[in-house]
Order: C-alpha cells, then sequence, then structure tokens
C-alpha cells in the first residue's frame, strides 16, 4: 500500500481485515480460519483463467433471475455445466458457482440491488446508471475509468456483502449462519447479546473473495493501463464493501410488561442499503482522481492539494465523459427528452439536466386517489381525484 492510495495487493493481504466495525479496529487474523480458508480459496481459484470480454461483468447475474436457480442439480458438472456457460463470469468466479453454488442467487440478489441503488441515486442527474440489454448491464459507460465505473464497481460490491450476509441469518446457505459477533464493550450489562444477527463478516470475506478474484487472475506489466484499472477497481471493490462492513449497528428488541423494556435482546444488524447507497453516492461526488507513481506499480493523488483517499473513498483514472449528448461509444444516452425540475437550481433542474439546451412544456393529466377515510371496521375507502400539472422535458 502506498502512501497515497492503493498498491498492488497480494493474495495474502486477504489475511488482514482492512477497516472498522463499531469504533475500533478488527484483525482479521483473530478469526484464523475463516480468513486462511478464504485465502487459500482464492490462491487456487486465481490459477485457473478464462478469457472475459471486457465489457462482460459478473453483475448481470442481477438481471437473469436466480431465484429460479436454486436446484442444485443444475450446478453439477456433467449434469448441467450451467455455471461454465454464464457471460461474465472470469474462471475463478465459475469455479466458485461450482462450489457454492447455493451462493449464487444471494449473489444475484446482491447484483439486482447494486443495479436498482444505483438507478435510484443517479435518477436525478446526466448519468442516471441506464442499463443496456447485453451481458456488461451499463454498457460501454464501465470501460471509461471514470466516477461512474467507480461507483458501480462499489455498489456491485456492497450488494453482495449485503445479499451473503443476510441470506447466513435466513438460512439458506450451507456454510454459514447467524453472526458470530462479540458482544459489544459499551453493550448495557443487563441487556442480552443474542438473537440472530446478520453475518456481516462471512458476507464481507465471501463478497471480497468472489468479486476481487476476477481483478487478480491475470498479472499486468508495471506502468501498463491494465494494471492501473485493476488498482483502481479492486480500491473501489473495497470501499463498497467497507460501505457495508464499517456502518454495521446493534438492533435491540425490549422485553417486558406492557412494553416496559425492562430487559432488551440485541443483535448485529446490516444497515440499510438505501443508507449505503447514499454513503456511496457521497463518495462518488468526492471521488479522487488518481495516476501512477515515479515506478509504474501503485496509484496516487493526481493532485497534490486534495486529500488522501482513505480505503473507503472512491477513486478514478479518467474524466467522466459528456452525458448532455448521446454517444455510442462512451454509453451516453443524452438528456434529450429527459425531465427536469424547472424551479430547481439543482441537477434536476431543467438548466443543468438540459445542459443549456432548453426545454419543452406540457400539460399532464393524473389520476390519483384522495380523500381517503378510515371505515370501522376495517378498511380505507379513496375517492379518485384527476388534476393537470406541468411537465418539462429537455430540447
Amino acid at each position: 500500500m502506498s502512501d497515497d492510495c492503493t498498491g498492488p495487493v497480494s493474495l495474502w493481504d486477504y489475511d488482514k481485515m482492512e477497516g472498522r466495525r463499531r469504533g475500533r479496529r478488527t484483525d482479521c487474523m483473530s478469526r484464523g480460519a475463516l480468513c486462511w480458508g478464504w485465502t487459500l480459496v482464492i490462491l487456487l481459484l486465481s490459477m485457473e483463467t478464462r478469457a472475459v470480454y471486457a465489457l462482460d461483468m459478473w453483475w448481470q447475474l442481477g438481471v437473469q433471475g436466480f431465484e429460479t436457480w436454486k436446484n442444485p442439480q443444475m450446478f453439477m458438472l456433467g449434469a448441467h455445466p450451467i455455471c461454465t456457460q454464464l457471460k461474465g463470469l472470469s474462471g475463478g468466479q465459475v469455479r466458485f458457482c461450482q462450489l457454492y453454488h447455493d451462493h449464487m442467487p444471494s449473489i444475484g440478489r446482491g447484483a439486482k440491488m447494486g443495479i436498482g441503488e444505483c438507478q435510484w441515486q443517479f435518477r436525478l442527474r446526466r448519468w442516471n446508471c441506464s442499463t443496456v440489454a447485453d451481458s456488461s448491464v451499463f454498457g460501454p459507460v464501465i470501460k471509461i475509468a471514470s466516477r461512474e465505473a467507480a461507483f458501480t464497481h462499489a455498489i456491485s460490491a456492497a450488494g453482495v456483502v449485503h445479499a451473503v450476509s443476510r441470506s447466513c441469518r435466513e438460512g439458506d446457505l450451507n456454510s454459514c449462519g447467524c453472526s458470530r459477533a462479540r458482544r459489544p464493550r459499551d453493550l448495557h450489562r443487563d441487556w442480552i447479546w443474542g438473537g440472530c444477527g446478520d453475518n456481516i463478516e462471512y458476507g464481507y470475506q465471501f463478497g471480497r473473495a468472489f468479486v476481487d478474484v476476477r481483478e487478480r487472475e491475470r498479472n499486468h506489466p508495471r506502468n501498463s493501463r491494465p494494471l492501473a484499472r485493476m488498482l483502481m477497481n479492486l480500491h473501489n471493490n473495497e470501499a463498497g464493501r467497507k460501505a457495508v462492513y464499517n456502518y454495521a449497528k446493534v438492533e435491540c428488541k425490549c422485553h417486558g410488561v406492557s412494553g416496559s423494556c425492562a430487559l432488551k435482546t440485541c443483535w448485529q444488524q446490516l444497515p440499510s442499503f438505501r443508507e449505503v447507497g447514499d454513503r456511496l453516492r457521497d463518495r462518488y461526488d468526492g471521488a479522487t482522481e488518481i495516476k501512477f507513481n515515479s515506478r509504474g506499480l501503485k496509484l496516487v493523488r493526481k493532485n497534490k492539494r486534495y486529500n488522501k483517499p482513505s480505503k473507503e473513498d472512491l477513486i478514478y483514472l479518467d474524466r467522466s465523459p459528456n452525458y448532455c449528448l448521446a454517444n455510442g461509444e462512451t454509453g451516453s444516452l443524452g438528456t434529450v427528452g429527459r425531465m427536469c425540475n424547472r424551479h430547481s437550481a439543482g441537477m434536476d433542474g431543467c438548466n443543468l439536466m438540459c445542459c443549456g439546451r432548453g426545454y419543452n412544456t406540457f400539460k399532464r393529466k393524473l389520476v390519483e386517489r384522495c380523500h381517503c377515510k378510515f371505515h370501522w371496521c376495517c378498511f380505507v375507502k379513496c375517492k379518485t381525484c384527476e388534476r393537470i400539472v406541468d411537465v418539462h422535458t429537455c430540447k
């Protein structure tokens, strides 16, 4: 790790958990078998590579309906080698699919969560995280090492941690169960540390192993573009995971007569994924532009006037393309026809969204429920109202 940002990370760096949970640093070595186990898995899987088209990405699992793939027979080698037929998986990820087939629906859900959250966070911006009908999901935009690519990597990695951690708690996976996190030191001594918490430790380790093995399968020469992009992706993947792992919280339930809360049972719980998305969107806005150091092995800040990026910050190599006009090469869909807010001075305002081209205004009739009343017992009855609103779209 360089003084500024990130450098080539060896496979053995998986032995250390980077991050803070509830204000204290947790060393991965304290969990022994879990960390070393994933290290050996990654080492073995990374020995087996497969050519992957540059735009094929594993997060296309989020649009493939993985809920229908829970039959273990579908993943048996020789019977139905579906894992090798999936576009976007690298050689190591194919092996993960074959060895941990029960995890694949969770990975698919995590990818779907990431795609949906990306579209929510950027719904009012020029780049609105649109998806395309191919295995890249986000189109050529991910080929450019920009803020947008940084965010897509981070939110997708975060989705896997979130989904796998929750699946452990719900008993959907064979190799994990409820969280075994230690009782927080500041928890009230009369409260019970129990229940079935989200297994964030397992979700973090598995998510890092599955997502990062794709980047670690190839060796790149120093000072090369592929090496820079690999380091950028690894950093942003980790930033996404930390947006989940570092913000786990303690949730409690009261017990006692008439809700007196004389006794509480507490457990570890994931932050909501909307919180994760909000946090990563803020990191996107404050992302740091980086470059190679003089030796061409590590990434450092391009502008020394800015603060050094932390492990939770996003980094990028290239400036974002112009998203005002459609451009097939960059993946920009343009903003022509996009709705805007005439009264807003923000990114959703017509001035910024329409890139100074102006906007069209037309009337639209809205039909909505209104004057709702509760009737005893027990239903709500509403009327239907119509109103005319002004709608503004970019020229």
